[in-house]
Parts: C-alpha cells; structure tokens; sequence
C-alpha cells in the first residue's frame, strides 16, 4: 500500500466530512449566509476533487494487486463527492419558501442517505485494508521464502567448492601414489635383477670351486 495515497485519503475523509456538515449548515440559512456558505463548499469541493485526482494517479503507478484495490476504494470517492455535490445542487436550487419543506423531509432523508454512504465506504475500506493486509502478509511469506532458497542455494554453492576441493586433493594424491607405484615397481625390478646377478656370481664361485676340488683330488 502507498503511504502517499493513504496520506491523500485521510485528507479527503476529513475534508467529505467537513462538506457534509457544512451542506447541513447551508440548508438552514438564507440570503446572503446561504450563498457564502455554498460558495465554501464549492472551494472545498475543488480541493476533494483535486485529491481525488491525486489518489487517482499514484494508485495508477503502483502494481496491479495494489493498483485494483486503491482504483475500488476511489470509486467510493467519487461516488460520495456526487453525493456532496448533489446536496449542493439542492441547497443552491432551493428557494426560501421551500425551506421549511425541506427540513422536514429532504434533508432527514439526505442526512440518511449520506450516513448510509459513509457507513459504506467505510466498510469498504475496512474490507480492503484487510485484502491489504492479507496480501502485504502473502509478500513477506514470500519474501522470506525467496531468502531461505537464496540461503539453501548458497550453501549448496559452498558444498561444492568443498566438494571440488576435496576432489583435487583426492586427484593429487592419486598422482602421487601413481609415483610411488612406479619407483616401487621399479625398485622391484632392479632387486630381481640383483638377485639374478648375485645367484649367478654365486653359481660361477660355486662352480669354479668345485673344479679346483677336482683338479686337486684328481691328482
């Protein structure tokens, strides 16, 4: 909800009451009083108008949820400052021979069917605070889910740069170990060769021994 539109209707709220009680006013005066009077309600009436108009354009740049609900509630308005200036029309037309007439029917019935449209309005605007309200709640829901999936993805975001860490340590560690697979098979080969070599230096000494044994016992 905007506060400028609220600012705007708590002025015009005040200002359709004060119109209203000043119509009352003006329809039991004569002469010269009746036309000044009128001649404020008039002034008045261009300044709702005025705020009407305002409200008007600040509930056309919000969003279409906000945007549909204030454009309800100036619907209200208007109809009201119709009203208003209705029973200005009246008191303006009236003569004095009238007046009496008036008091005695017209205007009890105006003040009712006034009463009646304020009592309307403000149920309208009771039954669209709460829509406000239900959708400024609906927003924060959502709101605070929308923060809760930007948390979630940003941890999932620091489990995979552990998991990527993890994997390249894991990737070096098998390089390494490749390494010393290969200077073990290595070390291994060269100790079969020096096996050979010793057993064969081994067989050769053997083998020269027993021929001097021959030689020496066969003499």
């Amino acid at each position: 909800m905007s506060e400028v539109f609220d600012g705007y209707e708590r002025q015009y709220c005040e200002l359709s009451a004060n119109l209203s009680k000043k119509c009352t006013s003006a329809s039991l005066l004569d002469g010269e009083q009746k036309k000044q009077k009128v001649s404020e309600i008039k002034t008045g009436l261009d300044d709702a108008e005025a705020l009407i108009r305002k409200m008007d354009l600040e509930a056309r740049s919000l969003q279409p949820s906000a945007k549909a609900m204030l454009l309800a509630k100036l619907r209200e308005y208007k109809s009201d400052l119709n009203n208003i200036k209705n029973e200005v029309k009246k008191i303006s037309s009236t003569s004095l021979a009238a007046r009496d007439e008036l008091l005695e029917s017209g205007l009890a019935e105006t003040e009712m069917v006034s009463s009646d449209q304020r009592g309307r309005l403000l149920m309208s605007t009771e039954r669209l605070n709460q829509s406000s309200d239900r959708i400024k709640e609906s927003r924060r829901a959502m709101l605070e889910t929308e923060e809760l999936g930007v948390s979630i993805l940003q941890d999932l975001h620091n489990q995979r740069q552990s998991l990527l860490h993890t994997h390249n340590t894991l990737h070096g560690v098998d390089d390494y170990i490749g390494k010393s697979k290969k200077i073990l098979t290595a070390m291994s080969r060269r100790m079969t060769r020096n096996k050979w070599i010793v057993g064969s230096v081994i067989g050769a000494l053997v083998f020269a021994i027993i021929l001097i044994l021959y030689f020496k016992l066969s003499r």
